[in-house]
């Protein structure tokens, strides 16, 4: 799979099909997602939330929300004087949001469809930007943090994480797996942002002033292969090419996956290492403008 393709390549070729494969995909995955990821991804969420460190009152907009996770941490840290807006391209995820905020007895949270790279949302509105682990899913992710951008308040901050470097993460075979099976890459530029400084370059880019940049190792734990297989393609990215595998396929990209992660075996369970990459970047406070003095000429 390659990763040397730049934001503007892929916008430019089919970020169309991309965002398709991302909306119907995750519509498809939502019910596997919350079964088999909430666990592993708690730890970088908790750290996400600890970097954002959200205050009372504040309003938060958690961008590629899923299932609401994070906007619900967020939602209980600016209590009912401030608001979360989570949105999210998938419509299942969104429903799924709704109904975790719901149980959790959440009233000041909403969530809403809608293109992180195209937010329908007012300039300066927001406190404080979250986007975790959604960042590497879009055809145009500087077009999303110039969005990111936009909406912050001056003084604002946003917080990513993002999955880190291909060698640090032993399920990163699974792309070039599923890829083989399939007419277009699933996630062409899925850990390029993970790279060196990429991610910090970026939000450069944006007009957002990094000033946290710092990389957190964990292992995803699996009972067996079985467990390890549906996290990998009935919860994740890949879902939609999964759900159209025919039975032998399905047989033969699980035997594929379930070698490359052998190495990462621990009695009948895998322990397979994973990392990823938190920035936190803030909106620059624009100076007041200089007022001109007019000559005065004898």
């Amino acid at each position: 799979m390659s990763t040397g393709m730049t934001a503007s390549t892929i916008a430019s070729k089919d970020a169309r099909l991309q965002r398709r494969i991302q909306r119907y995909g995750w519509d498809l995955a939502v019910q596997a997602y919350a079964q088999h990821w909430h666990g592993p991804l708690a730890g970088v969420q908790g750290e996400l939330m600890a970097l954002a460190s959200p205050a009372a009152g504040e309003a938060v907009l958690d961008v590629a929300c899923g299932t609401g996770v994070v906007a619900a941490a967020a939602a209980a840290a600016v209590g009912p004087t401030g608001r979360v807006l989570g949105v999210d391209l998938a419509e299942a995820m969104v429903q799924a949001s709704w109904q975790h905020a719901r149980e959790l007895g959440i009233g000041h949270a909403a969530f809403e469809r809608m293109d992180a790279e195209q937010l329908t949302l007012p300039d300066a509105s927001f406190d404080l930007v979250l986007c975790s682990l959604g960042l590497m899913y879009l055809p145009d992710p500087d077009a999303a943090l110039r969005e990111m951008h936009r909406v912050l308040r001056p003084g604002g901050r946003t917080v990513l994480a993002v999955w880190g470097e291909r060698e640090r993460c032993g399920w990163a075979p699974l792309f070039g797996i599923v890829d083989a099976e399939v007419r277009s890459e699933v996630c062409p530029l899925f850990f390029g942002l993970g790279q060196g400084g990429s991610l910090a370059r970026r939000c450069a880019a944006a007009g957002l002033s990094v000033s946290v940049e710092r990389r957190r190792c964990d292992a995803l734990h699996y009972a067996g292969a079985a467990q390890a297989c549906a996290a990998a393609f009935a919860g994740g990215p890949v879902a939609l090419a999964w759900s159209r595998f025919d039975e032998a396929v399905r047989v033969r990209v699980q035997a594929r996956y379930i070698d490359a992660i052998s190495s990462w075996r621990v009695g009948e369970g895998y322990r397979v290492p994973a990392e990823y990459l938190l920035v936190v970047a803030h909106k620059p406070v624009r100076p007041r403008p200089v007022r001109q003095v007019p000559t005065v000429t004898a």
